[in-house]
């Protein structure tokens, strides 16, 4: 089996979970994936499965993008979201970024 997987890595599993799962549904030892998506993070995770392995170092070359959500004026014990909320701060003095072509970032 030969070929590239785009799989929807859902938060709590690792970018090498998704492998391991891989290998033991295709039954196959040889699969990789390009780019490793931290457990918390949810996207497209590309594995690459048999020969197709080669690919990968040309698929990591190139651009990608990435959207975050997530809460300011907000501190945790853990730095993340998985950590106890230990103070919470105003963000009245934030101003709003709008981009060249108008819309608000």
């Amino acid at each position: 089996m030969n070929g590239l997987l785009v799989i929807d890595k859902p938060q709590g599993l690792t970018s090498h979970t998704v492998v391991q799962r891989t290998r033991h549904v295709c039954g196959i030892k040889r699969v990789g994936h390009a780019g490793t998506l931290d457990p918390l993070a949810t996207g497209l995770l590309i594995v690459a499965v048999g020969t197709s392995t080669r690919l990968i170092e040309f698929l990591v070359a190139g651009a990608k993008t990435y959207r975050a959500t997530f809460t300011l004026g907000r501190v945790t014990d853990s730095q993340d979201i998985t950590g106890e909320t230990v103070a919470e701060n105003t963000t009245e003095h934030v101003t709003p970024y709008y981009s060249a072509d108008g819309g608000k970032n």
